[in-house]
């Protein structure tokens, strides 16, 4: 039976919503009455977070649409934009947690550890249980949806950091704890933002995804009976997961019928192993290239 969170990205994503929301309330009120600055610099974040799994469950809801005049090829692209925005916030975010901590390591801030450690757990468990919703270990999980789920992973790993820190605080009186924990968290945060960069980047760019190689799929096509060689070949991917090709096929200009139906299904084979999403083919004789090639600046 097919797995329900690859099919259902968006309600996944609304749970997580609504749960990191409700506790982002909470987390206000109980900064304030621990007098925790960690926690109060933890729920600006969380709202921040909460900002972003919104848009991301309209985006997700959104690349489920079917195909427009406008967007051809559907809106699955606006998933790719979701996921640069929670980039850029969460990049803001670490951020702002590392212009509240530094200053803290010059002066620390007493809080009531007792409520720390309660905050804390409920913390774990609620941003654990949206994470194991989100199901971001999926290879199936859509760039937006593993983006939020970094910034979960975050509160996750920022909940155990003020758990250790107020436990440690119930025995002894060392706050600087506390923002020297908040900068390690945050950094590697921050090398986990450089990763997603590194991934959204080239898609915007059409760069080629890293699994198809060009060169193999051309000497395919070339191979193929009555085709003379292959031109104009693009692949790219329009959020992550789903690739599309073009290409241009030179065939012997003395097919007849049965013989263009046999190129294109051995050229239909030819790119199937690929699993693209979207893919055009077209066929054209000797001396059309020619013409086609004119203020070319293709690689093919």
């Amino acid at each position: 039976m097919p797995d329900a969170h690859n099919h259902k990205p968006g309600k996944n994503i609304k749970t997580a919503f609504f749960l990191n929301f409700s506790f982002t309330l909470i987390e206000f009120i109980g900064g304030l009455l621990t007098n925790s600055t960690a926690i109060l610099a933890d729920a600006v974040h969380d709202l921040g977070d909460t900002f972003a799994l919104g848009q991301a469950w309209y985006f997700e809801n959104l690349t489920a649409k079917k195909g427009s005049l406008k967007y051809s090829y559907g809106y699955k692209r606006f998933s790719l934009l979701g996921a640069l925005i929670s980039t850029v916030l969460l990049l803001t975010s670490s951020l702002f947690v590392l212009s509240e901590a530094i200053p803290r390591l010059m002066d620390p801030q007493h809080s009531n550890a007792q409520g720390m450690i309660f905050l804390a757990i409920v913390g774990v468990l609620v941003n654990g249980y949206a994470i194991f919703k989100l199901d971001r270990n999926n290879s199936h999980t859509s760039a937006n949806v593993k983006v939020v789920a970094l910034h979960l992973l975050e509160d996750v790993l920022g909940w155990m950091a003020i758990l250790v820190v107020a436990i440690i605080l119930l025995f002894k009186d060392i706050h600087i704890l506390d923002p020297i924990l908040a900068i390690l968290i945050t950094l590697y945060i921050l090398h986990g933002v450089q990763k997603n960069i590194k991934q959204i980047i080239p898609v915007f760019l059409q760069a080629t995804p890293d699994s198809i190689n060009i060169d193999s799929l051309k000497i395919k096509l070339d191979s193929i009976n009555n085709v003379i060689s292959s031109h104009h070949i693009h692949a790219w991917s329009l959020d992550g997961q789903h690739n599309v090709l073009t290409a241009h096929l030179i065939v012997n200009e003395n097919l007849n019928k049965d013989q263009i139906l046999e190129v294109k299904e051995k050229a239909r084979k030819a790119i199937e192993k690929f699993d693209f999403f979207h893919s055009t083919l077209e066929l054209e004789f000797p001396g059309e290239a020619d013409r086609m090639e004119r203020n070319n600046d293709c690689y093919y």
